[in-house]
């Protein structure tokens, strides 16, 4: 599990920054027990987690969830299974198999996180060897009073956003709506397809019902928006060998509710709870969720933080 230096260099120039030069580390990435078991990880000192510092000791646990064992539709063989011969770095068929972030090692079939190591080799809960893509709409509206006036924050004087976040059933914390990129889909058909399931619960609605709700949201996700991150995603089922990546998409009504206040939002699919939640550094949510509503934030120049000093440097 070591890799030379000139090996790095040679094939992962800037592993350590997105496509918005933003640096980014493992912290979710490294915690135990890992989701949905009792298997723990391998303890990574902070300044052994990088590939280019030597730890010839290191010893990660293997694991792999027996649901992606099993070969459902959207999970990779196992790595030496007869006939499969992924395609890294590239598009493999219809699988997206290049990261966000550029390049990263395949040595002997092993694939190494582009942030380092996390502990634990195998995929885990994730189905794919290498990257696994996902997409994250982050949909957007001002907070406002009874005459339908923005709301400002009392200390900050900038205006308050809401989001429409979810619950998520497997943790029970709070999230963006968003989800796996099928194999051949387009990324703006994702991030529609997983709000309309896990905010408006479309997989259970009659036709006549998906017809309305198509015609409600075809004004928001086909007007201009912001891509706010693409890139590494620091989550707690990211492996050694499988980490998540997301592509986050801001689409904002800037109506006074025309396009949103009558979104039937209802909870369905991976969602628990689904509801608009105002927005500011206070919040906790799921993986990297956090830093992409920030972002959204300072894109907008709405309210974030109560410290006029704070900033966005990750």
């Amino acid at each position: 599990s070591n890799l030379s230096a000139s090996c790095w260099s040679r094939l992962h120039p800037v592993n350590m920054f997105n496509s918005y030069n933003v640096k980014f580390h493992h912290s979710k990435a490294l915690t135990s027990p890992y989701p949905g078991s009792h298997i723990e990880r391998s303890q990574v000192p902070e300044d052994k987690v990088g590939w280019l510092t030597e730890w010839k000791d290191y010893n990660p646990v293997e694991y792999t969830a027996k649901s992606v064992l099993a070969g459902p539709s959207w999970a990779d063989p196992q790595i030496n299974d007869e006939g499969f011969s992924p395609k890294f770095n590239e598009r493999d068929g219809e699988v997206e198999r290049k990261s966000l972030n550029g390049l990263y090692v395949v040595e002997n079939e092993f694939r190494f996180n582009p942030a380092g190591r996390t502990g634990l080799t195998g995929r885990g809960l994730l189905g794919r060897w290498g990257p696994n893509h996902a997409a994250d709409p982050v949909v957007t509206r001002w907070k406002r009073d009874g005459s339908g006036n923005k709301v400002a924050h009392p200390v900050s004087g900038k205006n308050i956003l809401q989001f429409v976040a979810i619950k998520r059933r497997d943790c029970g914390e709070w999230a963006i709506p968003g989800g796996m990129v099928d194999p051949g889909e387009k990324i703006t058909a994702t991030l529609k397809r997983e709000f309309e399931e896990e905010a408006l619960n479309s997989l259970q609605k009659s036709p006549e019902e998906k017809a309305k709700l198509e015609k409600q949201l075809q004004k928001l996700f086909s007007q201009e928006h912001l891509v706010v991150y693409r890139g590494y995603v620091d989550d707690p089922r990211n492996t050694d060998n499988a980490w998540m990546e997301t592509e986050a998409v801001n689409y904002h009504d800037e109506t006074a509710g025309e396009t949103m206040d009558n979104l039937p939002l209802e909870a369905g699919d991976d969602a628990g709870v689904v509801k608009w939640v105002d927005i500011s550094e206070k919040l906790e949510l799921y993986a990297s969720h956090s830093y992409f509503i920030k972002l959204v934030t300072e894109k907008r120049g709405a309210h974030w933080s109560e410290d006029p000093a704070s900033g966005c440097h990750e």
